[in-house]
């Protein structure tokens, strides 16, 4: 019912009757404003209503499909509310957004894992003979270091190509991308602990994060 309530606000506002509700009303605003396009809005919709089957990823490819209609999804709106139009920026987008949903999985696996939920990719847990019941139950063996290893070296990759196309983009796209900072920390640090998702440093905040975006802004890059 929920997101259905949202299909019918995201086409309400495009007939420019939004509902009276704070959410809906601003978003209106944006749409008018910055002329935001309908199908990313719908696409994240749908997107999020599939993933409420709550059920692990098939592969790895049905990861980076779920996180290119929702992360990148919104990354092509910012670039619109920025004013970009520039087709390099909307590939580095639709690659920051594939490493930032892939990352997000990783973070989200000590959390799922004591709600006795496994969302990461089946067909590299079977690969390197690793169980849901592994990663419930916490474990460190390095089968599901390799299973970790793996998925963190594809947000790795999708990182490397989004800054590929950096010489291309516009100083201008620069703010929708300033998160690549907090993927690279955490790529960092699983890289650290030997890609052992579950150490107790990768649940703690970094303090240096606000002082590494502060600098990444300043040198407008991503």
């Amino acid at each position: 019912m929920r997101m259905q309530f949202w299909k019918t606000v995201v086409e309400d506002i495009y007939r420019d009757d939004p509902p009276v509700q704070p959410v809906s009303v601003e978003l209106w605003r944006a749409v008018r404003k910055h002329t935001l396009t309908r199908r990313w809005l719908l696409k994240i919709i749908a997107e999020r209503e599939k993933d409420m089957e709550d059920r692990a990823y098939r592969n790895l490819q049905e990861l980076e499909s779920y996180a290119e209609s929702t992360q990148s999804s919104l990354l092509y709106l910012l670039l619109e509310t920025l004013g970009v139009k520039n087709v390099h920026a909307d590939h580095a987008a639709s690659h920051i957004g594939k490493a930032q949903g892939i990352v997000t999985c990783l973070r989200a696996t000590p959390y799922h894992s004591q709600r006795r939920r496994v969302y990461l990719p089946m067909d590299i847990c079977m690969l390197h003979g690793a169980s849901q019941e592994d990663f419930i139950r916490g474990s460190r063996e390095q089968n599901v270091r390799d299973v970790v290893y793996d998925i963190a070296s594809q947000a790795h990759v999708h990182l490397q190509h989004a800054r590929s196309f950096s010489k291309n983009v516009p100083d201008a796209a620069m703010p929708a991308f300033l998160h690549t900072v907090t993927i690279e920390d955490y790529l960092q640090r699983v890289r650290k602990v030997d890609f052992d998702v579950f150490h107790p440093s990768l649940q703690k905040r970094n303090p240096l994060l606000p002082i590494r975006l502060y600098f990444q802004s300043w040198k407008k890059t991503y």
